[in-house]
Parts: C-alpha cells; structure tokens; sequence
C-alpha cells in the first residue's frame, strides 16, 4: 500500500531523481519505497509526509480515501497546530457513541435546550454531527427541514479536554464548543461551554455553560434522549445536568 501511494503521489512530479533529491533520499532507495520493497524509518517517512501534506496512514490506506479535512490541518502549515491534537484524540480519552448534551437556550433565557449528537472517527479525524431543535430553528423564523438543521464538525483533544468547531450546512452558523470530564458514577460526563459567532447583542448571551452525557449506543437511552430533545424547562432536566451547568451562577 505504501508503494502505491508514494507512486500515486509521485506522478505529479515529472522526475523522480529530481523528487528524491528534495526529499534528501537517496535514488536507489527511494525506488525501493516505490517498489515496495522496503519501508522508511520514522524519520525518513515523516519527511516525506510532511513534503506531501499526508500523514503515516499512507502506510496503510489507500491516498484517495484519506480525509481531505485531515490533510489540511495535518498539512504542513497547520500539523504542528491543530494536526497534533486532531490526531492524537483517542478512544478512551472521548469515546465514539451517542451523547446528551445540555445547555440554556440562545433565543430563550427562560428555557434549555436538550439535544443529541453522534461522535464518530473517520480516517483518524473525530468528527460531530446532529441537529438544532426544531422549535430552535421555528423561533428564529428558519425552516426547520431536517437538511437545513443539520451540523457538523471536528473534534480535537488537548491536555485539559477537548475543543470543537461545528458549522451548518453552507458554514450558515458557527461555534466553538469546549468540555473537560468531571467525575461521575460513571465517568461519562463532560462540562464545559459553547460559544456562538455572531455579534454582540444586549437582548441575548453569545457563550453558555453546556454538559454533555454519553450514551454510548444503548437503544433505550438514545431514544429516550431523542423523545426529551428539544425545549425543557429546568426542573425538567435530570438532576446532574441541572447541577453541573450552576445555572444560578454567573458563568466566568
């Protein structure tokens, strides 16, 4: 596979001695690569990934599958940045499944919103997707087709937590989203806050506090969350939620 994809990655260079020379590989062993012959050391394939904007899965998939998002945060300008967290978000650190997040409402101070996403790894990127309550979208005078609610994002891990971007469908809408775990029963809480992009308005609040729950993929619990999405009143929220988004406390 690795010979494959170094020929496939090659052909846009008309020589090859020209190509191993700026690679700083020697002609003979660089055909071996092509071949697949041989495989590189560590080193020597981390030159050559970051000379083609890839990353170490070139040794094991094909180059055309690999995740065109992957390789521009994983490409030579932004690798250091944002690839090393992308990258290194792991399974156990935030696992893949269902979750139930909870937060106050943008549109409504007096009510929050319930809601459920998928977090699934593609390629080495985790990524986010679900959708904006329908009563949401209908309050602000969108149509609340289920194409037009949708978003989606990345996820990235660092050391306190993880970070995301989500965006709907055209980049209509953007925020940031952060959470770090707490302790649970269960260990499956995080807490953190979102963040809209939008301008400073005096009517309603830009950033919020924000729990997410995770469900893993246990039927019963992902459609018991989907039939309470939506708006909520507080005391209809479950108890740990409602205790960690402090809801009486100014968030800082």
């Amino acid at each position: 596979m690795f010979g494959a994809n170094l020929r496939q990655l090659s052909r846009q260079y008309p020589s090859i001695s020209e190509l191993s020379r700026q690679l700083g590989i020697n002609r003979t062993q660089f055909n071996r690569y092509l071949s697949g012959e041989s495989f590189p050391r560590p080193d020597v394939l981390d030159r050559i990934c970051q000379f083609f904007e890839v990353d170490a899965r070139i040794l094991l998939e094909p180059v055309e599958k690999l995740s065109k998002a992957g390789q521009v945060i994983n490409g030579a300008i932004l690798a250091d940045f944002l690839g090393c967290g992308v990258l290194q978000l792991r399974e156990e650190f935030f696992p893949s499944g269902f979750y139930r997040f909870t937060r106050r409402s943008f549109i409504n101070d007096d009510k929050f919103v319930i809601g459920l996403v998928y977090v699934f790894r593609e390629a080495g990127v985790t990524y986010i997707k679900g959708f904006e309550a329908k009563e949401a979208m209908r309050g602000q005078g969108l149509p609340d087709r289920p194409a037009v609610r949708e978003f989606r994002g990345y996820i990235s891990g660092h050391e306190d937590g993880v970070a995301f971007v989500i965006a709907r469908r055209n980049a209509m809408t953007y925020s940031f989203n952060y959470l770090a775990r707490v302790a649970s029963l269960e260990n499956n809480f995080w807490s953190g806050y979102v963040a809209r992009t939008v301008r400073e308005n005096e009517t309603s609040e830009r950033v919020t506090r924000m729990v997410y729950e995770h469900l893993g993929r246990s039927t019963k619990q992902v459609l018991a969350a989907a039939r309470s999405a939506g708006f909520a009143d507080e005391e209809e929220l479950l108890p740990f939620h409602q205790r960690l988004l402090q809801s009486g406390q100014p968030f800082r």
